[in-house]
């Protein structure tokens, strides 16, 4: 069962809002695809994380299960604490038997955090660290031991979060497949043989684009071939 969608997705911007009670108020009266389109409008207007969540339940209902799944997993990359979008994840790839992405371990650690969380800490914490080094000698001020305490955490902090930055580029290529039966050709042409046939909601790592189509390598299994891009999208809008 889907976890509900809740208020606090509505945006600050008038616009958004009014989109947002409007959206809200065709899934409550059980109009899916109104309700999909003018959350959609609204997470252009302005990218939130309940607002995704949102459009993610309403792709669902539509039998959408490519789109919900982009869009459950859009939510989580604007917020990883966001707990009704990943049971929400999780009950949709049970019920379509789809697999999660396949992720390293540094992928895995920039998961913990929402990806604009990694940017400030490690700003702060190289901030801290130089801080704690250079200010007593700027101030005159004796050095102590608990500057250079501060500036070994601030210095410890600031490489820890190297490899989650790593991980936020890899998952960054890391996209889904829109419809069902996407065809994964052997060249990026209509007339290429098809390889495999892809199912909706099918997570993919693109490695090359090139005119209409992507070079992804999908599936446990590795099968790699080029994807219409009409057909696919990455998780980080705006990417391809």
């Amino acid at each position: 069962m889907l976890c509900l969608f809740t208020a606090s997705a509505i945006s600050a911007n008038p616009l958004g809002h009014d989109l947002f009670q409007q959206a809200t108020a065709a899934y409550q009266s059980g109009d899916f695809t109104q309700s999909a389109s003018l959350f959609h409008e609204c997470a252009a207007l302005q990218p939130a994380s309940g607002t995704l969540q949102n459009l993610g339940n309403a792709e669902w209902q539509n039998a959408r299960v490519g789109p919900a799944i982009l869009a459950w997993e859009q939510s989580l990359w604007l917020d990883s604490f966001n707990e009704p979008a990943r049971l929400n994840l999780r009950f949709a790839r049970k019920s379509a038997q789809l697999e999660p992405p396949d992720l390293a371990w540094f992928e895995v650690v920039s998961t913990w955090l929402p990806v604009n969380y990694w940017a400030w800490l490690t700003g702060v914490s190289l901030w801290v660290a130089i801080g704690m080094i250079t200010l007593p000698g700027i101030l005159r001020l004796r050095k102590a031991a608990w500057h250079q305490a501060i500036a070994a955490v601030g210095l410890m902090v600031f490489l820890l979060t190297l490899p989650a930055h790593l991980g936020v580029h890899g998952r960054s290529r890391i996209g889904f497949v829109l419809q069902p039966e996407t065809p994964l050709r052997l060249t990026p042409t209509m007339e290429s043989q098809v390889l495999t046939r892809l199912p909706a909601g099918q997570p993919a790592r693109v490695e090359q684009v090139r005119g209409n189509y992507v070079l992804a390598r999908a599936g446990t299994l590795g099968h790699r071939g080029w994807i219409e891009r009409e057909r696919f999208a990455l998780v980080c809008a705006g990417r391809l």
